[in-house]
């Protein structure tokens, strides 16, 4: 993964987006933090001309190149996905250099560790973006979707529309329905675990973990 030719093609491949699905479609690029600061800056730059469109994680910040970064933004910024120290987003959130707070919360201690992320982000007009990939269990997402529904600062969520397999060995697996998480009733997080089915579906071979990523060179890239 070497940055020149990424940067380059980035902004052609938003452009053709833009032009087969109009201006209506909100577009995110998730960087997940492979690329230094002044290359974000010139990235930011490039990126006003393929209109409104928003960045994940475009490089790691700190409380000297935060603030750099964000002064030359081209509009909505998620970041915090890596962190795992209150002390880390902390700062993006007091000096408003991101508009999402995105974080992994089990990585971050759990569901009252990122309520009160929340609050805190509430107060600068930060809204929340919490992490919802794939390889989070069903369990984790009830958990993102329940924080989304007691909070006053719910931003956007990502999420996944879960397999046949997956809904047997947890039922009660939300429902994603034109856009929307469908949460169930049930008490607690209304998400269960059936052992016995699970061991229908033994853990592959290969279940898709990520494999290091190098520069050209044999440098890795961060994460």
């Amino acid at each position: 993964m070497d940055s020149l030719p990424y940067l380059e093609s980035i902004p052609a491949m938003f452009a053709h987006v833009r032009s087969t699905c109009g201006g209506t479609v909100e577009l995110l690029h998730d960087i997940h933090e492979r690329i230094l600061p002044a290359e974000a800056i010139s990235y930011a730059a490039r990126w006003r001309l393929t209109g409104r469109s928003s960045s994940r994680i475009p490089c790691r910040r700190s409380r000297t190149t935060g603030s750099a970064v964000a002064g030359q933004d081209h509009g909505p910024d998620r970041d915090g996905e890596l962190f795992n120290n209150p002390h880390e987003w902390v700062n993006l959130i007091k000096e408003r250099l991101i508009d999402y707070i995105r974080v992994h919360i089990t990585q971050t201690g759990g569901f009252t560790p990122a309520r009160k992320i929340a609050a805190l982000a509430e107060w600068f007009g930060v809204r929340t973006a919490w992490h919802g990939p794939g390889d989070l269990c069903p369990i984790g997402h009830a958990a993102n979707l329940h924080l989304d529904l007691n909070i006053h600062n719910f931003g956007i969520q990502e999420s996944v529309d879960f397999d046949a397999a997956t809904r047997e060995v947890f039922p009660g697996t939300h429902t994603l329905r034109n856009g929307y998480a469908i949460l169930n009733d049930a008490p607690g997080w209304g998400v269960d675990f059936d052992e016995e089915k699970a061991r229908k579906y033994p853990l592959p071979a290969h279940p898709g973990y990520w494999e290091p990523v190098r520069r050209n060179n044999g440098t890795a890239v961060r994460p």
